[in-house]
């Protein structure tokens, strides 16, 4: 029985990591949908991706506190309520204003969902090698999802609308409600108060600093909403760093950020996720308003991408096993900034075919870098705050994310000029990741590492 809950509690949390991260991917290939359907501009579209990575950023510090003070099942269920019923709501959204605050709500589920999941299955683990084995399938598990979005969204766009994209997730969030009620054991609280001045300052800081990114392309950055915003992030971060300086139960523990290499894997988290969601915004785009395919045809053309994540994804356990983590990170930052400017090079031609094989290796090399940078994240902390680090490192990817979008959306230009733009997008995706590349150069360790066997 025991192990019939744990199998239970491992599965569910896959499938939480799965459904947020496939729900930061599978709108993007809705996009030219939503743009004919709702009669939206390039600032309404970017939006509807960027609402969910926004509010994702913005409350993911103070979902990791959640998880340790009420408890990871309570938090969990929280989370797949608020995703469900968000989902149902963009189901039936009849305007972009409304699909744009159902996805804040949605990136609110997400965040609650994320740290619980991961605390749920590492909880269960009983053993060191076992939890580590944990985390990699967890992370493996949100890379699937994040790779297989544009290709799920083009199959549902196809077959039953856009509205299909949003459906999906009431039909997995419903029967999971039912079996984590049933079959979740509860895992112990930390004995630990809520840190309410760092929540509500974190809050105010990450969601004022994104809106500005994403709203300072359109208006300028001396726009009064683009200066409200950057004020409310100022007051924000002075009220943060009073705030974790007095209060006894810090919403981001010292023991999380003093480590070098989490501080570089939470840069390059970011890093990645503005050139990945970036990409795929703009490839979308640039496939169905450019190129005039179908959402089922740019969906499949997503695949040698998406597909290759996966691939990559299961190949970077073993690849680190021989080379370290540290290795595996240099091989697919390098591989990685090389296989974008090839992708660059390739949209020019007339044909799609060296898009497609310029897009393979890209898709590999990113799908190792997912699992090494989380492995990274949660290896360079102490068990008791994993859950802390879990959602510091996810907030530095929604940034990037939400940061990524915005700057690709500008650079894409006009219809008339897709593909040009599309070169620029990609150029400084590249250059994003050989700035990766550095940090893992400079964030050498300040002891003699332990053998890679060790799991560190």
């Amino acid at each position: 029985m025991i192990l019939e809950h744990r199998r239970s509690v491992v599965l569910l949390a896959l499938i939480a990591a799965f459904m947020v991260f496939v729900d930061g991917t599978i709108v993007t290939i809705a996009l030219p949908e939503l743009a004919t359907q709702l009669d939206a501009s390039r600032r309404e579209l970017e939006w509807s991706v960027n609402a969910y990575t926004l509010s994702f950023a913005a409350t993911m510090l103070a979902a990791g506190a959640v998880t340790d003070v009420l408890g990871a099942k309570r938090t969990f269920v929280a989370g797949l309520l608020v995703f469900g019923t968000s989902s149902a709501i963009c189901t039936a959204a009849g305007s972009m204003v409304a699909l744009d605050l159902a996805r804040l709500a949605q990136g609110a589920g997400a965040a609650l969902l994320l740290p619980s999941a991961l605390v749920l299955a590492t909880a269960s683990a009983p053993d060191e090698r076992a939890r580590h084995r944990l985390i990699g399938a967890w992370t493996a598990a949100g890379g699937v999802g994040m790779a297989a979005g544009p290709l799920l969204g083009g199959v549902l766009v196809a077959t039953a609308g856009w509205r299909a994209v949003f459906a999906v997730n009431v039909v997995i969030a419903v029967p999971a409600v039912a079996w984590s009620l049933r079959s979740m054991p509860a895992v112990p609280r930390r004995d630990r108060r809520f840190d309410t001045a760092g929540m509500i300052a974190a809050t105010a800081l990450i969601g004022g600093l994104v809106f500005a990114c994403i709203e300072a392309p359109a208006r300028g950055w001396s726009s009064p909403t683009v200066l409200a915003a950057m004020v409310l992030a100022l007051a924000g971060l002075a009220g943060f760093v009073r705030a974790e300086r007095t209060v006894r139960t810090p919403l981001l523990p010292p023991g999380v950020y003093t480590d070098r290499r989490f501080t570089a894997s939470t840069g390059q988290g970011a890093l990645f996720n503005f050139t990945f969601y970036g990409l795929l915004f703009a490839m979308s785009l640039l496939l169905q308003q450019g190129r005039g395919l179908d959402p089922l045809r740019s969906g499949l053309l997503f695949l040698p991408l998406t597909g290759l994540i996966s691939l990559g994804s299961l190949c970077a356990a073993p690849l680190a096993q021989r080379l370290g983590r540290r290795g595996v990170l240099y091989l697919g930052q390098a591989g990685l900034t090389g296989a974008l400017l090839a992708v660059a090079w390739a949209s020019t031609a007339a044909g799609l075919w060296p898009l497609v094989a310029a897009l393979l290796p890209a898709g590999f090399f990113a799908g190792m870098l997912v699992p090494t940078m989380t492995a990274q994240s949660i290896a360079a902390v102490p068990p008791d705050l994993h859950g802390a680090a879990a959602a510091a490192f996810n907030t530095s990817r929604q940034l990037g994310a939400a940061l990524g979008v915005a700057t690709f959306g500008p650079l894409l230009g006009s219809r008339h000029d897709l593909t040009g733009g599309f070169v620029t997008c990609v150029s400084v995706g590249a250059a994003a990741t050989a700035v990766a590349l550095l940090l893992t150069i400079l964030a050498r360790p300040a002891t003699v590492p332990a053998p890679v066997g060790s799991g560190r």
